[in-house]
């Protein structure tokens, strides 16, 4: 695949005969268009009321970066110019998968860090590749978050007011990160969910949501396919990779699950928000009707991402108020 400029985007793929070399180069030259300034036509633009920059997250057996996202000094998102030493924490994990960067989601994020307020860091984590599996980002969100409430004072955070939130492959991620938290004893106040993917077994693909919107409005399920093979190499559980599948969901921080109705894995989070439910733990499901999976990162394209992003902001900021 030729160099791809930052005023051009390279077509999508053909998923089922993409060979492995193929996605690399894929990947790379979409991740530059994500990053680009011609991107913002569909991503939107940042908050000028947040800072944003990469910072990198030391850990014994690597480092991973992460981009972080304040409120600009002086600023408590609310106007009146009250500073606050000690945010609330949200960890945040993009969605692509095999592609995507904490780029694509500056509008959200920026908006979230300036207006709740709060210090939210997003996990650049390694993307699924054939020696790259689903565990290994999922280690990465969950690495990322007891790194920085192990070192809350240098961070500036109150570790006890801590959400998680992620979208798609990143949904799933900030749910299994979720219930490592419950397991570790970390408390999190609040999940947000958006449009998750969180079944990657053999039923993934049995839903009716995916047969209603797995070719249109675009052809998800090839990708998906790429995606549930990546996420899983042979001889791996696939249940201990999919929240739906979780033994034990009681006990879990409150979750707004958010679900954008023209979507293959629409019902992937309408019945995550079923099980959470019926066991104990506070969830809610909101619909978007007519919004597309990744509609929450496209403000450019798809009008309801403003009313998402004001519902999570509302969310956020009543569950990280005590």
């Amino acid at each position: 695949m030729s160099e791809v400029t930052a005023m051009e985007r390279p077509p999508e793929p053909d998923w089922p005969a993409m060979t492995d070399e193929e996605l690399l180069a894929y990947r790379e030259a979409e991740n530059r268009f994500r990053a680009s300034s011609a991107a913002r036509a569909l991503l939107g633009d940042p908050d000028p009321s947040a800072t944003i920059d990469w910072q990198q997250v030391v850990l014994p057996d690597r480092e991973i970066p992460v981009r972080v996202y304040r409120p600009t000094a002086g600023r408590d998102g609310d106007g009146d110019g009250a500073d606050r030493a000690e945010l609330p924490l949200v960890l945040h994990v993009h969605g692509g998968s095999f592609v995507g960067t904490a780029v694509q989601c500056d509008w959200a994020n920026s908006h979230l860090a300036a207006h709740l307020p709060v210090l939210l860091v997003s996990v650049e984590h390694r993307l699924l590749a054939p020696e790259t599996p689903l565990s290994d980002a999922v280690d990465d969100g969950w690495d990322v978050l007891q790194h920085v409430v192990r070192h809350a004072s240098q961070w500036g955070i109150d570790p006890a007011r801590t959400a998680v939130f992620g979208e798609s492959c990143g949904a799933l991620i900030s749910a299994l990160t979720a219930i490592r938290a419950r397991e570790a004893g970390l408390t999190l106040k609040a999940q947000v969910l958006v449009n998750p993917a969180v079944d990657v077994t053999e039923s993934m693909f049995d839903y009716a949501s995916m047969a209603e919107y797995g070719y249109r409005p675009t052809r998800a399920v090839p990708q998906l396919r790429v995606f549930q093979r990546l996420s899983v190499p042979p001889g791996t559980d696939a249940r201990a990779l999919s929240p739906l599948y979780a033994d034990d969901l009681n006990g879990l921080a409150p979750a707004l699950v958010v679900v954008p109705t023209q979507d293959a894995v629409a019902d992937h989070g309408r019945r995550y928000a079923a099980r959470l439910q019926a066991a104990g733990t506070p969830a809610r499901l909101t619909e978007y009707p007519g919004a597309r999976h990744a509609f929450l990162t496209l403000p450019g394209v798809e009008p309801q991402a403003d009313a998402a992003r004001a519902e999570i902001l509302g969310f956020l900021r009543a569950s990280l108020a005590a």
